[in-house]
């Protein structure tokens, strides 16, 4: 059994030499510290967490005027670009026009088309209609040319119906019967003139029908089916290629 001597006890005792802390050490040290350290962590990551990915960096000065200006510009332009894109067309066009003249001057009434040389579907079948289209006439088609061939495709080519109102001149007019008129039997069962409905007496022949068209001299057989005198006048009915 030893005996410890009192040099020996102060060299046992020096706790703090020995583990190489310096003078004096407490466990309550080292807890408090791993507490602060783990509540910097979890701050850390809740920061994170609250941060939206597309949040822009908190700036600790003001923003430069130019920055501002440019954002200033972007903001009303998406307001205008929201309020136009809201409106219809028509509207859209009004607000533009008015737009215009407010910046660059000027009047409404410079905006306001003529509409002097405006040409309904009807005016373009009168100017390109034919009376028969050969393959000449369909080498060169525009759609003012194909609106009138069209228009002549519907119609019913078997019979015409005539307008003698200038018979005293030695001229006449012909044209091919519409859908209504096929089904009433006008110019076939009944006269064939514009202006005469009757029914009896008819009679038929054919002729050899000249015309004009488009400034070019033309001819077409045309069978006259019957014929007769009403009142002194010829009626000519029921024309037939």
């Amino acid at each position: 059994m030893h005996h410890l001597l009192p040099s020996d006890i102060s060299k046992s005792t020096d706790f703090g030499e020995a583990r190489g802390h310096g003078d004096y050490d407490s466990d309550f040290s080292d807890e408090d510290n791993g507490e602060k350290s783990v509540q910097k962590t979890k701050s850390t990551k809740e920061d994170g967490l609250l941060t939206k990915p597309f949040q822009k960096a908190k700036q600790g000065s003001v923003v430069h005027r130019q920055f501002a200006a440019q954002e200033w510009d972007r903001e009303e332009a998406r307001k205008r670009r929201f309020h136009l894109i809201s409106m219809d067309a028509y509207e859209r066009h009004k607000k533009l026009v008015k737009d215009y003249i407010l910046y660059y001057g000027g009047k409404m009434e410079d905006f306001r088309r003529s509409g002097a040389n405006d040409k309904t579907d009807l005016d373009v079948i009168r100017e390109n209609h034919r009376f028969l289209w050969n393959e000449d006439d369909e080498a060169d088609m525009n759609w003012e040319k194909r609106l009138a061939k069209k228009y002549y495709d519907k119609l019913f080519k078997e019979y015409c119906i005539a307008d003698l109102s200038r018979y005293k001149e030695n001229k006449f007019g012909f044209r091919w019967r519409h859908e209504k008129e096929v089904i009433s039997g006008k110019g076939q069962f009944s006269c064939g003139n514009k202006h005469c409905d009757e029914q009896e007496g008819l009679r038929s022949w054919e002729v050899n029908f000249g015309y004009v068209e488009h400034g070019e001299k033309r001819n077409a057989l045309v069978k006259l089916s019957k014929y007769r005198h009403f009142n002194g006048d010829k009626c000519l009915v029921l024309l037939k290629l």
